[in-house]
Order: C-alpha cells, then sequence, then structure tokens
C-alpha cells in the first residue's frame, strides 16, 4: 500500500490547527477512514523553565473539595469547568510554529477515493491558509518525511 503525506504549515495559528483537527476527526468517523487517513502534529519543544505552568495539581485539589461537600454532580461539572481552563491555558502557552503530518494510506484499488481526497483536504477551510508539500513514494524527499512522521508521537 503506497502512502502519500500531505503537511499543512499552520504558523503560530493553534486554532486553525485545532480546526483541521476536527474537521479530519469528522472525516475519520463519518466516511470510515481509520486506518486510511492519519494524522500527527509536530510542535518544536518548549524551552526554558516556564515551559508548562505547575497550575494543574492545585486545580485538582480544588475539584476534590468541591466533591466533599456537593453532589457528584456539581463535583463533575466544576471538574469539566477545570478542565477546560487547563486546555485553554496550554493553547495559549504554545504559541511556536504548528505542522500538522497527514498520512493517507489508500489501497490499489482506490486510486479514484485518493485523488479525490488530495483535492479536497486542501481547499476546505482550515488547510485554505495553511502553507502545503505533498510527497508520494516516487518524490525524493519521500523517506526522510515518512521517517519524520514515525518518529512523531500520535
Amino acid at each position: 500500500m503506497a502512502h502519500i503525506y500531505m503537511t499543512f504549515d499552520f504558523g503560530t495559528d493553534e486554532e486553525k490547527a485545532q480546526q483541521a483537527r476536527h474537521k479530519l476527526d469528522g472525516w475519520k468517523q463519518a466516511f470510515r477512514l481509520d486506518k486510511k487517513l492519519i494524522y500527527k502534529f509536530e510542535r518544536p519543544a518548549q524551552q526554558g523553565d516556564g515551559a508548562k505552568p505547575a497550575e494543574p495539581a492545585p486545580a485538582e485539589n480544588e475539584t476534590a473539595k468541591a466533591g466533599k461537600g456537593k453532589t457528584a454532580k456539581n463535583a463533575a461539572s466544576k471538574g469539566k469547568a477545570v478542565r477546560k481552563e487547563e486546555e485553554t491555558r496550554e493553547v495559549a502557552a504554545s504559541t511556536g510554529p504548528v505542522k500538522l503530518h497527514l498520512r493517507l494510506a489508500f489501497s490499489g484499488h482506490e486510486k479514484m477515493t485518493e485523488q479525490r481526497w488530495l483535492n479536497q483536504i486542501p481547499t476546505e477551510e482550515p488547510f485554505k491558509g495553511a502553507a502545503r508539500e505533498t510527497a508520494k513514494v516516487s518524490d525524493p524527499g519521500f523517506a526522510e518525511i515518512e521517517s519524520k512522521f514515525e518518529a512523531l508521537e500520535g
């Protein structure tokens, strides 16, 4: 099975990258593309001591305190609010360049479907403004991109 890799560079726009992730997740579920459409994000490692704030521990303690005197439902909703707050902090903290690496893995008899996805993905909204590169097996830098994709955490 031949793979095709597409790389989208969103720059520092984390919101666009998350919109792209949601779009890809929707496609994977709607069109049953679980193993045929795989993506990974590349973010540079945060440098310095302030890479991640040490606030999650106190937030967890607040959730535990909230659960003692209240019903479980109120404690669960409080925990969700705390988790959302933590996610927004993480998004705000990551201001470095974000790249999305996408692998299309269609079998030989699905050439038309593969071509449709190659044409459709770059025209959709979150992917339009991003700089993109496409690498097929016959391209000279294919092995490098494939090894980079495999090295990224999913």
